[in-house]
């Protein structure tokens, strides 16, 4: 298990990018999820790209399979809801398990949520009373698992935490996007990229995607670093039946694999529509 700093990833490995969305809600239908689109742009305006996405409902076994997964992964992760205090929140929980160590009450976050009590305290007109039940069982939500470092939040100070490259923030995108930001902001600017991807592709008429595979690999054989996709549409309001075939990557490797991938089309003789660039 690679539970090493953040700090210490190398910014050539070209690390890749998970999220873990967990929570029944979002299963359900009950709540449409925006932290997937949220995360692609945070880390697209950073010059980076998410790799992969995976769901899970409220099950303990499931949400520990898919932490010790990322765990184990090296991956730089995050893991949104289930981080509160109620019987249905179970990620802290699940966390401390797949990584086998113990669950613990963290002094900074301890300090951090008794502040947010005595503020909340100050607002109603109250007087803090620490010995209260509500307020002792609010601090389980700085319980995290042993050896976690915090994430703040602005948004109402109960922190989140990190394992790791594994990054845990609330289900409310209000208090999550910020402590997300502030993860990649904190942790891992020596992986930004000056230079965004590129993508640069053609439409492509009366063409089968197994007869197109042959160049694709060909393509992502001579030009490391660069992506080759296909996106097949059979009802597409302007364009009908077609393949969207290109390249995607640094923008100073793009050009020449797109010129390789227009060279290979020319072979066998389709029509071609509009070509596309999006950055």
């Amino acid at each position: 298990m690679n539970l090493s700093p953040a700090l210490t990833l190398n910014p050539d490995a070209a690390p890749r990018f998970g999220l873990i969305i967990i929570g029944d809600e979002i299963l359900s239908g009950k709540r449409v999820d925006k932290h997937l689109p949220k995360t692609i742009e945070l880390l697209k305006a950073r010059g980076l790209a998410l790799d992969y996405a995976d769901y899970v409902g409220d099950a303990p076994d499931r949400i520990t399979a898919a932490l010790k997964r990322a765990f184990e992964s090296g991956d730089v992760v995050f893991s949104t809801g289930g981080i509160g205090a109620t019987p249905d929140d179970h990620t802290r929980q699940c966390a401390a398990r797949a990584l086998g160590v113990p669950l613990m009450l963290h002094p900074q976050a301890q300090a951090l949520i008794e502040q947010r009590m005595q503020d909340l305290a100050k607002e109603q007109g109250k007087v803090y009373d620490p010995t209260a039940a509500d307020n002792l069982h609010r601090l389980n939500m700085g319980v995290f698992p042993q050896g976690a470092d915090i994430i703040p939040n602005p948004y109402n100070k109960i922190p989140g935490f990190s394992v790791g490259r594994v990054h845990f923030v609330p289900g409310f995108p209000v208090m999550a996007w910020p402590m997300m930001e502030w993860v990649l902001d904190t942790l891992y600017p020596t992986l930004f990229r000056s230079q965004s991807w590129l993508e640069q592709s053609v439409i492509v008429f009366g063409a089968m995607e197994a007869t197109l595979t042959p160049l694709m690999e060909q393509l992502e054989r001579d030009h490391s670093g660069i992506k080759v996709f296909s996106l097949p549409s059979v009802d597409h309001p302007e364009f009908g039946r077609h393949i969207e075939l290109g390249v995607k990557g640094a923008p100073d490797l793009v050009a020449a694999a797109y010129a390789a991938l227009l060279a290979g089309l020319a072979s066998f003789s389709l029509k071609l529509g509009p070509e596309l660039v999006r950055s």
